[in-house]
């Protein structure tokens, strides 16, 4: 039978607190904690899975959301219908961003934030990060649009930043003249 994470609310003071590295090699525990990570998320994505393990939809968990504060972050992106990339990074850092600014046009969310947010979060169309994988491995990934604001989300998470703290109290909403939404 399958277990659901126990992943924190935003209440919890652990998503405050700024994450420190990752060090290797990864222990047998977190290895298979990203692979329950990994699992959720696109268990998560898919409707009669979601509905089964009673899931809210996600596409990214980072380690402070599961109360413990190690530079970890997992993506699973549906790239077409049940067909899934999945990023495991180790030490994430945004190495490049594009100039140009968008955001989800539907507001973000977050498995952490059990309830509606209001507004828009302005983030970079692109992004580069650089990290490692499971092993050790150095690795960089190039990220747009969707897939570039899910690894800006997971990585303020490792910095104690929540996404509804990017919203603009004087202006939440932009128009699509004022910024690109997708």
């Amino acid at each position: 039978m399958y277990q659901k994470l126990k992943i924190l609310d935003e209440k919890d003071k652990h998503l405050r607190m700024i994450s420190k590295e990752a060090t290797f090699p990864l222990s047998d525990k977190y290895r298979e904690l990203i692979k329950h990570m990994i699992d959720e998320l696109t268990y998560s994505q898919i409707e009669e899975l979601a509905e089964k393990y009673d899931l809210r939809p996600g596409m990214g968990l980072a380690f402070p959301q599961l109360g413990i504060n190690k530079r970890i972050i997992v993506i699973v992106h549906e790239v077409e219908p049940s067909k899934f990339d999945e990023y495991v990074v180790i030490n994430p850092k945004i190495v490049s961003s594009s100039e140009e600014m968008i955001a989800a046009e539907a507001g973000e969310g977050c498995l952490s934030v059990n309830r509606e947010v209001e507004g828009h979060v302005k983030r970079h169309a692109r992004v580069t990060v650089e990290g490692y994988d499971m092993d050790g491995n150095k690795i960089r990934i190039r990220a747009r649009e969707e897939l570039s604001l899910a690894f800006q989300h997971e990585i303020d998470h490792l910095d104690g930043i929540l996404f509804f703290d990017r919203i603009d109290k004087n202006k939440p909403f932009y128009t699509e003249a004022e910024l690109r939404l997708i």
